[in-house]
């Protein structure tokens, strides 16, 4: 299952003839391709597949991997896992820094007051001149 950040790249606009001209493979293939669930293409209400841009990025990518570099469709399949497996830890990461981030400026804040606070408690008091009471 692939992680998908909502862009207008993600808009379903192709029919499989033209998504696989536009991939540089056969309709066949894309089929294959989403049999072994490499690509998800949505569908419309009429049940035809619709592929999107990011489909399109994507099957060029399966197209690169397979005929340019080799990799067999069992390494596409973990190749894209670990895609996926980066961009949610980046999302996750990108929450925790807003989280740091907010609590670092909470605890500025916090410590601002406190100091703020200790302030009128505290007084000056040169060296020697210390003033002791006397014992009565």
């Amino acid at each position: 299952m692939k992680i998908q950040r909502r862009t207008g790249k993600d808009r379903p606009l192709y029919m499989i003839s033209v998504a696989a001209e536009l991939a540089g493979m056969h309709p066949q293939t894309l089929r294959v391709y989403e049999r072994k669930q490499l690509v998800e293409p949505q569908r419309s209400a009429g049940n035809t597949r619709l592929y999107s841009e990011s489909d399109i990025e994507r099957l060029r990518l399966i197209q690169q991997l397979t005929q340019e570099e080799g990799v067999n469709l069992a390494g596409v399949m973990r190749i894209l896992e670990l895609q996926n497996q980066i961009e949610r830890m980046q999302i996750e990461l990108e929450c925790a820094q807003e989280a740091s981030t907010l609590t670092e400026r909470r605890l500025v804040t916090e410590i601002n007051a406190v100091r703020q606070s200790m302030r009128a408690d505290m007084v000056h008091v040169p060296k020697g001149r210390i003033v002791r009471r006397s014992k009565e």
